[in-house]
């Protein structure tokens, strides 16, 4: 079957300050956004889950390696994808990622140590890469705002105060445990949820990027 046999037609929406199309160039940058957290959930739960199981073997504790960078890089992809009306704040959170890039390379180049134990030894690496999940919180953040999901509102403080914990030293390590199973089960929720959402809710009114990017120009 050809691609153009496969496209979907354009479909035509009224906006706030105007009409608007979704194009399947549209539809298709959601799809990416989606997988993006889909894969980033789900290299985050197996991650988990060696941590809560297998946390002390040298084995599990080489393989959150790769496992981190999977979810790192399926994180920008949505990033990049995600529709964000304040462009300022979509700016901001692909800075956090990129700053905490930079960090994770740091901490995994210049520590002997495996990745996951170094982060875990020396809390102070919070400070840097960090500023990778603060760009996860703002996405889940995003979706608790526009969509009201109750998943998302919980990860927005559980991701902040179970890395605080870890920085400051003053969460016990059942409670830590019990907020990492809980992060990687609602995360996984949250992106699998995400698949079966209509795909204009993620692309929003385009009337409004619109009208953004005239006032700015």
């Amino acid at each position: 079957m050809s691609a153009r046999m496969t496209d979907q037609p354009t479909e035509s929406y009224q906006g706030q300050f105007g009409e608007f199309t979704i194009t399947n160039g549209d539809r298709q940058g959601v799809r990416i956004y989606r997988a993006g957290l889909l894969v980033a959930a789900l290299s985050f739960a197996i991650g988990t889950a060696l941590i809560l199981w297998q946390g002390s073997s040298p084995m599990a504790l080489v393989v959150l390696t790769p496992l981190y960078t999977l979810f790192t890089g399926a994180l920008a992809v949505s990033l990049l994808t995600i529709h964000i009306y304040m462009a300022l704040l979509h700016r901001i959170l692909q800075a956090f990622w990129v700053i905490g890039a930079i960090a994770t390379i740091g901490v995994a180049h210049l520590n002997p140590e495996p990745f996951a134990l170094t982060v875990y030894q020396q809390p102070l690496t919070i400070l840097g890469i960090g500023f990778t999940f603060a760009a996860l919180t703002g996405i889940f953040f995003k979706e608790a705002f526009c969509f009201d999901r109750l998943e998302t509102k919980f990860l927005t403080f559980i991701v902040p105060a179970l890395l605080l914990g870890h920085l400051t030293g003053l969460l016990p390590i059942a409670l830590g445990k019990g907020l990492l199973a809980t992060w990687a089960i609602l995360f996984m929720v949250f992106a699998l949820r995400k698949t079966v959402q209509a795909i204009p809710d993620d692309i929003g009114d385009k009337s409004v990027f619109e009208m953004l990017k005239h006032q700015q120009s």
